[in-house]
């Protein structure tokens, strides 16, 4: 991808340690002094006469806010003071510059809000919080802020940046949300919006997904997103969702657990999980029987040391039609209860497909005619392929070796075209 300042992989990890240091700091340090409104740099809610007891609307004073603070070129950072702000329509994060039009920011600014909740009563199923680029916007920080959804309302956090090329979302950094109770998805994320990080998070209780992440539909790739710690529970359709052909994203520490789906939902593969837990997801399966995985997968991914377990409903850690290559190191797959014959995985694939899975615990099933290596397993040793079209059978040297049809085992020199090929090994 081409776009402005495009060394801009090597500053994915500068913009959240800035978002972490000392700009957010100045802005909860400075935010009371109007000289530096001013300036340009720091903006503090309370100045545009938002109250923040929950019973005055504040929703005009917010947008006030919000607008002053992103105005280009002097991008600012945006104080919210603890307290309860009720709003009745939608915020939205809209960089212009100084005569209205859209407008590159490519300065750190955002809001800062620790302490601060937004309890949406929006009715109309309008987001409670928007970005929309309509340009370039770099460095952007949301720092903090608890949304407390209607029900009625749309998605909690919206960024969309739905253009085939030359407008962006990147490097960005969203730490410390809790978002509950909205009518959408807690997080929605469409379009050109990349090399961002979202951490200590926690998106629960939304009727639709916890997380929603996906190229735009009228144009944009999403790319290069990093979850951390973060929290999905209890929504009303998955956990998180991969749409629109993503794969991208990569989750580290995170838990998906007690979604009315999957926990997480990858339709087109997911870059990288490790050290995630599934727990208990399926939640609107009758039972057990008619349950399904933690995560559904199709395409590719890598697991390391990722869990699965379940007392209800969940089957399993992961379902997998694999198109790529599976990974999967130090995985485990269990439950009891209810749930005593969950297991680690279902997997079937392609022809070409490849699957390996080292130091696991947990039954894998296998479909389709489909089979992976395992190495280490419960049972110990390797288990190789057995049908003579598997790209797992065992290898000595130039020589394959599978189980044909009559159980006798079976080898030849390169690789075979038929259950009877080659040679027939001893008389078992």
């Amino acid at each position: 991808m081409t776009g402005p300042s495009f060394a801009r992989r090597h500053l994915l990890a500068a913009a959240p340690g800035l978002a972490a240091g000392s700009w957010a700091g100045a802005a909860l340090a400075k935010a009371d002094n109007p000289a530096d409104k001013k300036a340009g740099r720091l903006v503090a809610a309370h100045e545009f006469g938002a109250v923040g007891d929950g019973v005055a609307d504040d929703s005009r004073a917010l947008q006030a806010a919000i607008d002053a603070a992103f105005v280009s070129p002097d991008a600012a950072i945006l104080h919210i003071r603890p307290g309860t702000y009720k709003v009745t329509r939608t915020l939205r994060i809209a960089p212009r510059g100084a005569a209205g039009k859209p407008a590159n920011i490519t300065r750190l600014s955002g809001i800062v809000a620790h302490g601060a909740r937004l309890v949406s009563q929006i009715d109309n199923g309008g987001n409670v919080l928007e970005v929309v680029s309509d340009a370039t916007v770099r460095f952007l920080l949301i720092d903090g802020l608890d949304i407390r959804g209607s029900g009625k309302d749309g998605h909690g956090i919206s960024m969309e940046c739905e253009y085939e090329g030359g407008k962006y979302i990147y490097n960005f950094c969203l730490r410390d949300i809790v978002v509950q109770g909205c009518g959408g998805d807690g997080c929605r994320m469409l379009g050109n919006i990349f090399e961002g990080q979202v951490l200590n998070s926690y998106f629960r209780d939304n009727r639709g997904n916890g997380m929603t992440l996906g190229h735009g539909a009228r144009g944009g790739i999403l790319s290069a997103i990093h979850v951390f710690g973060c929290v999905f529970g209890q929504n009303g359709v998955n956990g998180v969702a991969m749409i629109n052909k993503c794969y991208d994203v990569s989750f580290h520490g995170c838990y998906f657990l007690l979604n009315k789906k999957f926990g997480l939902d990858a339709g087109n593969g997911c870059t990288l999980l490790s050290h995630c837990g599934f727990e208990n997801n399926h939640e609107s399966a009758p039972d057990f029987e008619h349950g399904d995985a933690g995560m559904r997968l199709q395409g590719f991914s890598t697991l390391v040391a990722c869990t699965g377990y379940s007392m209800f409903k969940q089957t399993h850690l992961l379902r997998a039609f694999v198109a790529g290559r599976l990974t999967m190191v130090g995985c485990t797959g269990s439950g009891g209860g209810r749930a005593k014959g969950a297991t680690l995985a279902k997997l079937s694939g392609t022809s070409a497909a490849n699957a390996v899975i080292v130091g696991c615990s947990g039954a894998i099933a296998y479909a389709d005619g489909f089979e992976g290596l395992e190495v280490g397993g419960p049972s110990g040793g390797v288990r190789f392929g057995a049908d003579w079209r598997s790209r797992n059978l065992m290898q000595l040297g130039d020589y394959r070796l599978w189980v044909a049809r009559d159980g006798k085992l079976r080898i030849k020199k390169g690789t075979p075209g038929a259950d009877d090929d080659g040679s027939p090994i001893g008389t078992g």
